[in-house]
Order: structure tokens, then C-alpha cells, then sequence
């Protein structure tokens, strides 16, 4: 089986299976967004949870993009603005918001791709209407753009999984670039769901096994009998699926 097999194996598991994630990212948004009342600290809010992910944030490098935002607060009340805050080169884009973040102090690719891929999916059409920040955010992504999957240590023992040589947030990400474009790409950030709750240990040699303790830690994760049930049965053959790109 080739790699092209591999990933359309994985990715129609992901496109089948949207609504467990879904659900999880929403109820997590709207505990981000929905505390505050006015548009700027809703995004600073998101701003900050994104970076909040990192396992060991760069605070003094990243006080100096807080300071940025604090002290242009018109930056926060359109896209646009934002990105032309923070862009390098001409372009209001998902791709011109990434690259401009990833540029800024602290940041670096993974929490970037993170922060673009909320955006996108905010403003999709997918979720609640309440949880837009931003109205002129573009609602699909254009032929000339693209997301970037925000690779993890989760990710990556995936994709090692399955035979990917690649072991790289840019690797992987041309790897699905091949292969997948607009907002398909979107479709893989379920990846680190169903990634996060088959992986038992730590390191890049973690066991893949469903893991009920890690589903638990979710604090958006339905914890009703009858889903867990559900998301075991289906982490289950999405394990037999990874079995079956290693053979």
C-alpha cells in the first residue's frame, strides 16, 4: 500500500467521524470565547489559549507580541487588520495570517497553524454564529491559500505509524499538500482527537491503544455512557485502520 492509499484510508475514517471532534471543539470555543462580551478580548482570549498549549511556552520572547496587541487594540477588531498588523508581505489570506504569526516572538509554526485553524473554522459556517469574531473573515479557503495541520508530538507518532519518512511539521504538511487542498486539510486537524485517545505513554515511541484515561482528561469530551462507548468502538478501528497502513 502506498502512501497516497494510506492517507485516503485515514482520511475517510476522519470524514466519517467529524461530528465526535466537532463536538468536543465547539463546547471548547465557546469556554474561550463566550466569557467575554466585547470583540478584542474574545480574541485575546483566543490568542492566548492557542499559545497556552505549547508545553513550554517562550514568556519573555511572547510578551512582546501581548505588548503588541495590548497596545494596538484596532488590530483586533477585523481580519484584516490583524493581519496587516502582523504580516511581512502584501496579502489578507489564512496563509498570510499563519506566516505572519509564526514570524512573531515565541510562536513558531505549530501554535500559528493552531491559531489560523480556529479562525477558519469560527468563520466556516460549521459551528455556532455566536462564536465569529471577525466579519470579514474569509469562510472558505481560496485556491491560492492554505492551512497548515498543526503537527504534534500526537501527530508525528502517527505518521511514523504508517511509514511517512517525513518527521517535520513541514514535511508532513507537504506530505497532505500532495495529496489534499482547501479547507480538506481542516479535515485532518480530527487527526490529533483520535491520535491523542490511541496513545498510551510519552516520546515518539508512545504504544497505540485506546486510551480511556486520556478521553476522560478531555475537560470538552462527552462524558455520557453511551458516546464514550461510541468513541471507543471507533478509536478502536481507527487503530485496526493504522494497523493495516503498517502491514
Amino acid at each position: 500500500m502506498n502512501m497516497e492509499e494510506k492517507l485516503e484510508l485515514i482520511f475517510n475514517f476522519l470524514s466519517e467521524n467529524r461530528k465526535y471532534n466537532k463536538d468536543l471543539q465547539e463546547k471548547s470555543y465557546k469556554s474561550v470565547i463566550f466569557s467575554y462580551s466585547t470583540q478584542s478580548d474574545k480574541v485575546k482570549s483566543l490568542l492566548y489559549h492557542c499559545v497556552n498549549t505549547q508545553s513550554q511556552p517562550k514568556i519573555d520572547e511572547l510578551a512582546k507580541f501581548y505588548e503588541l496587541i495590548h497596545s494596538h487594540p484596532k488590530c483586533l477588531r477585523s481580519f484584516k487588520a490583524f493581519v496587516k498588523e502582523i504580516r511581512v508581505a502584501e496579502g489578507y489570506s489564512y496563509e498570510d495570517l499563519y506566516c505572519g504569526l509564526k514570524l512573531k516572538h515565541g510562536w513558531g509554526p505549530k501554535t500559528s497553524a493552531l491559531f489560523t485553524k480556529s479562525i477558519f473554522q469560527l468563520h466556516s459556517g460549521s459551528y455556532d454564529r455566536k462564536l465569529r469574531l471577525w466579519k470579514d473573515a474569509p469562510k472558505i479557503i481560496g485556491e491560492q491559500d492554505r492551512l497548515y495541520l498543526p503537527v504534534d508530538v500526537v501527530i508525528l507518532r502517527i505518521f511514523k505509524e504508517i511509514g511517512c519518512t517525513s518527521k517535520t511539521f513541514v514535511g508532513i504538511n507537504n506530505e497532505l499538500w500532495n495529496h489534499y487542498k482547501g479547507s480538506e486539510i481542516e479535515v485532518w486537524d480530527d487527526l490529533w482527537f483520535w491520535g491523542f485517545v490511541t496513545q498510551k505513554g510519552t516520546g515518539p515511541d508512545r504504544k497505540l491503544q485506546w486510551n480511556p484515561n486520556k478521553y476522560w482528561s478531555l475537560e470538552h469530551s462527552n462524558k455520557n455512557a453511551g458516546v464514550v462507548k461510541a468513541v471507543e468502538r471507533r478509536a478502536k478501528n481507527f487503530l485496526k485502520i493504522l494497523a493495516k497502513c503498517r502491514s
